[in-house]
């Protein structure tokens, strides 16, 4: 039977299926948006971490390197950049699809200012420092894009790995930029108190964000990446760690331990991307089973409805359909209009229980992703109000979670909530000042 000649009940039980199946299917583009993102982002770590050695060598050494990895990074630039391109605009009709699309938008500014960034850092117009924060804050942005995407995924299973996903890629940059400071420090011999509270810094977000990819990750990513914790590799960035800890302007260093530092963590990145490449594969089949698995109980549904609305072909629809009728729970007098009336509650009762058990199951996953949210709203309040940098502003949440025994996020919420208090308790006090 065609859908338009079903009751109404069932037209829009199964349109209820086909909404769940258009949100996959929107989801498996942004999900394919995500893997083309995760390889960019390698890319250009890459092409930053030679920036930032070519700049503070002080001579061409590194430049033929750099100009192949600015190369290769260009063209992945201009996939994602088609890809942007070609994604369906007019679907921004819901407040998660404008925030998608206003990410997307910040990158597509920062790839119009990447030709003028690599011309500069060749000429040597900026510091390491410099040429280092002006990609960071590009592969913000596309990671802000992946955040996106898990927070507002549709199907549980797909959210569990972009959530994996997101915080690995997030640990992953944090390496990047320790590498970056790394390569300040040890250049000129010794690490200052910045910039050692800088190195503790993304230590510690490196080791928050691997923590939480491992809650989310399936068993063979897990495995990868203890195989690469255990690394002579990851052995010998933790002792140059212990060496730049232990300098100072008075206990200075031999400044050729910068190239093995950015070989080392370069290696130690690299192969953090079989750890990402097999969380986006992953990602992928997961699209494309729980599409397949959206079709097939599409087709069933429709088929199973299909046949309930046929044999109930000249029974009294008034009754059938009418299921919060009080008649249901009397006596059947048409056994088989009643015994159809309980299929059609039957159905409608089930399919509300997997929606609100889907639910339940996104509001658990997506806890993780509330409470970074939380955090990074708090530690702008401090940067706002105390005028703090990033790193000193997370210090602070951190040192006062520490004292109170409390976990970081309900640090950060407690902040929030003050704060907002203080902000209705102003006008009043203003107007009573005023009175």
């Amino acid at each position: 039977m065609p859908d338009h000649k079903m009751p109404a009940t069932l037209r829009f039980m199964l349109a209820a299926r086909r909404c769940e199946l258009q949100g996959l299917e929107s989801l498996s583009v942004t999900c394919e948006l995500v893997t083309r993102i995760s390889l960019l982002v390698h890319q250009l770590q890459k092409e930053r971490g030679y920036s930032n050695v070519y700049l503070g060598n002080q001579t061409d050494h590194f430049l033929h390197q750099l100009d192949a990895h600015s190369a290769d990074c260009a063209v992945v630039e201009r996939e994602v950049h088609g890809f942007f391109l070609s994604m369906d605009t007019a679907q921004a009709n819901s407040a998660d699809r404008a925030r998608l699309f206003n990410r997307i938008a910040y990158v597509l500014h920062g790839f119009d200012e990447l030709p003028g960034l690599r011309r500069r850092i060749r000429e040597r117009q900026l510091s390491p420092r410099q040429a280092t924060q002006a990609f960071t804050r590009l592969i913000g942005g596309l990671l802000a894009v992946v955040f996106e995407a898990a927070d507002t995924a549709v199907d549980p299973g797909i959210t569990r790995v972009l959530v994996a996903l997101f915080n690995f890629m997030q640990g992953k940059e944090l390496a990047g930029q320790e590498r970056a400071v790394g390569v300040e420090g040890f250049s000129r011999g010794y690490f200052d108190d910045e910039l050692q509270a800088r190195l503790l810094h993304l230590q510690d977000g490196q080791e928050r964000c691997f923590d939480i990819f491992g809650e989310f990750a399936d068993t063979e990513a897990n495995a990868l990446w203890q195989q690469i914790l255990s690394t002579d590799t990851v052995a010998q960035v933790i002792s140059l760690r212990g060496v730049a800890q232990r300098t100072s302007a008075e206990a200075k260093v031999d400044p050729g331990l910068c190239e093995p530092w950015f070989e080392l963590n370069t290696k130690r990145i690299d192969a953090m991307k079989q750890v990402e490449s097999h969380l986006t594969q992953c990602l992928l089949e997961r699209c494309r089973r729980s599409i397949a698995e959206a079709h097939a109980d599409l087709d069933n549904h429709r088929a199973l409805l299909g046949r309930v609305a046929q044999m109930d072909a000249g029974s009294d629809q008034a009754l059938l359909f009418s299921v919060h009728s009080s008649t249901l729970d009397s006596p059947p007098q048409d056994a088989v209009g009643n015994h159809l009336a309980r299929s059609v509650l039957d159905l409608l009762h089930e399919q509300n229980q997997r929606l609100q058990q889907v639910s339940d199951e996104l509001q658990e996953t997506r806890e993780t992703l509330n409470e970074r949210k939380l955090i990074e709203r708090a530690k702008k309040l401090l940067m706002n109000d105390y005028g703090l940098s990033e790193d000193a502003a997370y210090t602070r949440l951190r040192q006062s979670a520490m004292e109170r025994s409390m976990r970081l996020v309900d640090v950060a919420q407690s902040l929030l909530t003050f704060a907002a208090r203080k902000a209705q308790e102003k006008p009043r006090t203003d107007k009573a000042r005023r009175g």
